[in-house]
């Protein structure tokens, strides 16, 4: 698994089709963080927009190799199911990268106070919920990703619509891990709490790994 996740990852570096996801977080990055506001509050910003990138970072290395090549690849390994796991961790593993930067580029250049810069935010609480809720983000746009590509989706616009739907629906709806996450993150700014989401977490990895499972079972029927 390790070598097919390290091929994964080797085929969409070289692809450079992960160029536009993260030049779009970036420029959102550039739009809504900026040195001297409230840690807890570009901690949050933050995080809410690996949900998108990651789901898109999922569907470009699920799809990045033409059926002929899968079909090798899963020949080669023992079935298509380890072949798609892989296609769905080595993406995750890179976001994970880029959340754990973005996290620590955060916390250098924020100021550790709350909204109103009356209250001192502990940079080290601020930093693991930060991380933890960027996880949580990563977690579940790589459910989302699984969930709107193939093997369930398999015409791109209808896996197009159905990822902008459900990136939507996960930042918004009651009970979603990433809102509760980002939320935390929000309101704590607003008295210097810190709240650190760990159910969050732990109902993101639920899903993800629910989605996994779906997407790596259906392969085997679906393609």
């Amino acid at each position: 698994m390790t070598a097919l996740v390290r091929y994964q990852t080797a085929l969409l570096v070289r692809s450079q089709r992960w160029l536009a996801p993260v030049l779009l977080y970036v420029a959102f990055l550039g739009v809504g963080v900026r040195p001297g506001q409230p840690v807890l509050d570009s901690l949050g910003y933050a995080a809410a927009g690996l949900l998108p990138v990651t789901a898109w970072l999922v569907q470009i290395c699920v799809n990045q190799e033409p059926p002929a090549g899968r079909t090798v690849v899963a020949a080669a390994v023992g079935g298509q199911p380890r072949a798609h796991l892989a296609a769905l961790l080595a993406p995750l593993g890179c976001a994970g990268l880029l959340a754990a930067a973005v996290t620590a580029l955060v916390l250098l250049i924020s100021e550790p106070s709350d909204t109103r810069h009356t209250v001192r935010v502990p940079l080290p609480a601020a930093g693991l919920a930060g991380l933890l809720a960027a996880v949580c983000c990563v977690l579940l746009g790589a459910a989302v990703g699984a969930l709107c590509t193939r093997p369930v989706l398999h015409r791109r616009g209808w896996s197009l619509a159905a990822t902008l739907v459900a990136v939507l629906l996960a930042l918004v709806t009651s009970g979603s891990p990433a809102k509760y996450a980002v939320t935390g993150l929000v309101t704590g700014s607003l008295n210097g709490t810190v709240h650190v989401p760990v159910l969050p977490l732990a109902g993101a990895a639920a899903v993800a790994v629910a989605a996994a499972a779906l997407a790596c079972r259906l392969t085997s029927v679906r393609g």
